[in-house]
């Protein structure tokens, strides 16, 4: 029984990253879908339809547990999956929380960032109001960054000059965390580190959406039942070429090299 990481596209490839160096032996289904990436822009009734086709799919492999490893699909889908399907559907949100409750304490601004449609959907407004007593949040789409990703575009000379236009508007003094709420924007810690002050803490959800997933499996007693394997699907079909397949493990090695 395998682990279905699904994604709209490659951005999920961050969330398998940090599940393969949790749970190395357990074997997983990866599952972008590449005929509809990015989610983002799309009405959310269209990208609903793609997310219900795409977890039906993986489920049919045969999978002890399905992460929706996308922001947008987990706040479009993730209730109606759940109510849907009798294994773990494991959804991510933007870290808000732990970035709320460490910033109160320190009186500082918490910066947001997503796809549009993250952003603008209930689930996050939900959470925001229910956290964010002191309005201390702000949202920023970066719509690009899921482009550059989807293009393995990892150009210093191409996203730099972008993420700087974005960013300088804001008084980081102000600031003390920034919330990569979209599993593409990860690729990119690195230069969100070159750009920001050094006080300032990057944070995602990959590591906290792996270590529910683990403590899920290892309550239902479905811990370590495979042996590393790792097979890749692009929207229903299974990738084998040699050259869609070396293009994860590019994706796989950038995450390795980032070190922040």
């Amino acid at each position: 029984m395998r682990i279905g990481i699904f994604d709209s596209g490659v951005g999920g490839i961050t969330v398998l990253h940090e599940a393969l160096k949790q749970l190395p032996m357990e074997d997983y289904i990866y599952y972008a879908d590449t005929l509809h990436v990015p989610y983002g822009p799309k009405p959310k009734e269209e990208v609903r339809t793609y997310i219900s086709n795409a977890v039906e799919f993986i489920v049919e492999q045969q999978v002890k547990a399905v992460v929706i490893a996308c922001n947008t699909a987990t706040s479009v889908s993730i209730d109606e999956l759940r109510a849907h399907y009798d294994i773990p559907i494991i959804g991510m949100e933007p870290a808000v929380k732990p970035a709320v409750e460490h910033n109160r304490r320190g009186n500082t601004r918490v910066l947001v960032t997503a796809t549009a449609l993250t952003l603008k959907e209930e689930k996050l407004q939900n959470l925001i109001t229910k956290l964010d007593n002191e309005h201390i949040v702000d949202l920023l789409a970066l719509p690009a960054l899921v482009d550059f990703a989807e293009e393995l575009e990892f150009s210093e000379e191409v996203v730099l000059p972008y993420l700087r236009e974005q960013l300088q508007g804001y008084d980081w003094s102000h600031y003390e965390t920034v919330v990569l709420g979209c599993t593409h924007f990860s690729f990119y810690k690195d230069m969100f580190r070159k750009l920001l002050p050094e006080g300032i803490h990057i944070i995602d959800g990959n590591r906290g959406t792996v270590k529910h997933l683990k403590r899920t499996l290892a309550e239902a007693g479905a811990l370590h039942k495979g042996s590393g394997n790792l097979v890749f699907y692009q929207s229903g079909v299974r990738v084998e070429a040699a050259a869609e397949l070396e293009k994860y493990g590019r994706l796989l090695k950038r995450l390795d090299q980032i070190q922040i």
